[in-house]
């Protein structure tokens, strides 16, 4: 399994880690990585996050929670696509 990673995916990473990172660099960091640590445990278990209900096929979309961000990822042939990442408090639960 590869990982890719959309457009907006991209995006939220940069505006999560410039809204930590004005008061706290360090808890910038260590966001970063426990987000990029869990993302890569999709590639070997794609089907560790929630399904997402209100998806058109919820057993290929899903929800992984890290600590307190959400990241949305679509399950495809031989790839992970990360869709969306977000914090907690920002994110609708959908499972």
């Amino acid at each position: 399994m590869k990982l890719l990673y959309t457009p907006e995916a991209i995006d939220d990473l940069q505006r999560l880690k410039e809204f930590i990172e004005v008061k706290n660099p360090i808890a910038a960091r260590k966001a970063a990585i426990n987000i990029k640590e869990g993302i890569n445990k999709l590639i070997v278990f794609p089907k560790i996050g929630l399904p997402v209900r209100k998806a058109p096929d919820p057993e290929t979309i899903r929800d992984l929670y890290i600590l307190k961000y959400a990241v949305r990822y679509l399950i495809q042939n031989q790839a992970i696509c990360i869709l969306r990442i977000w914090h907690n408090k920002e994110i609708e639960k959908d499972y």
